[in-house]
């Protein structure tokens, strides 16, 4: 939604200046769908060049999410702190015993059940049950396990972030690739120079049409894109942080409660739960642990 208010600004106000100068929007409607022809088709045709076929896929992907925004709200920061409770609660009570079946089949276990929004984020519940499962086969030293799964973080934000420095990427070529547009413009006008100025006029107008388009798509489009798209990986990367907060403070012998009260300042400050709604939400967990017991 947001997107779209910010594109219908930056028409308006574009097109509109031009008009109230007394620009015909005539030369720029004639030009524009063989320019947009040369410019998309070359950026299109040098981005897959330059980049490997998933990249392209998940570029394209990406400028989806782009749209529509974070995949995680308030309420599945909430969640996650609740899961991962019940879950170190379970490996405490239990140890590997108790939490090995909620790990092998997420999707069957009662306690990520009820949260299907998190099981809608695979990577995640990927990441918590194998370091989860570290930790059943004595991974004695949490100094250790923090830095794996720090060095695990770094490699798949690294690898989230391809298709956005792709994308920027093709966001600084476009006004190059504009010029070349308008390059060929201008050879076809030199082509018709023996025709009357109002013809050449209109014909070096169009031309230049082509380097307007570059620039505009560059700093008006893809670009702002590529940088929505950092800011939501950049933001999806945070209940990672939580994760491996929690887990390390378990690991470390802190108890379950206050681990979890330590996990929950990692969240972003505009979507972490107050102390009060997490301990409602984890008081809810405990009570059905308890009676599942």
């Amino acid at each position: 939604m947001l997107n779209g208010v910010g594109f219908i600004i930056i028409l308006v106000c574009v097109f509109g200046s031009f008009l109230i100068s007394g620009g015909k929007m005539e030369i720029i409607l004639h030009a524009l769908p063989h320019e947009m022809m040369a410019i998309a088709g070359a950026a299109l045709g040098a981005f897959i060049v330059s980049n490997s076929m998933d990249t392209v896929k998940k570029a394209g992907k990406g400028m989806g999410h782009a749209f529509k925004g974070p995949y995680w709200k308030e309420q599945d920061y909430r969640d996650l702190l609740a899961l991962l409770f019940g879950l170190l609660t379970t490996f405490r009570k239990g140890g590997a015993t108790a939490i090995e079946p909620h790990l092998d089949t997420p999707e069957q276990s009662s306690l990520f059940s009820r949260y299907p929004r998190l099981l809608g984020d695979h990577h995640l519940i990927v990441f918590i049950c194998d370091y989860l499962r570290m930790m059943t086969v004595n991974f004695e030293d949490p100094n250790q396990l923090a830095e794996a799964m720090e060095n695990d973080i770094d490699r798949h934000h690294a690898e989230e972030l391809e298709p956005q420095s792709a994308l920027q990427t093709m966001a600084d070529g476009l006004p190059a690739i504009g010029i070349v547009a308008a390059v060929l413009g201008v050879i076809k006008t030199m082509g018709s120079i023996d025709q009357p100025t109002d013809v050449l006029g209109a014909m070096i107008g169009g031309a230049l049409v082509g380097t307007f388009l570059g620039v505009l798509l560059s700093y008006c489009v893809v670009g702002p894109m590529a940088a929505k798209l950092k800011q939501i990986i950049e933001a999806e990367a945070k209940p990672y942080g939580i994760v491996k907060t929690a887990i390390i403070a378990h690991a470390n012998g802190i108890s379950t409660p206050v681990a979890i009260e330590i996990a929950r300042r990692m969240a972003p400050s505009i979507y972490a739960p107050s102390f009060s709604q997490l301990e409602t939400a984890l008081e809810e967990v405990s009570n059905e642990l308890t009676a599942t017991a």
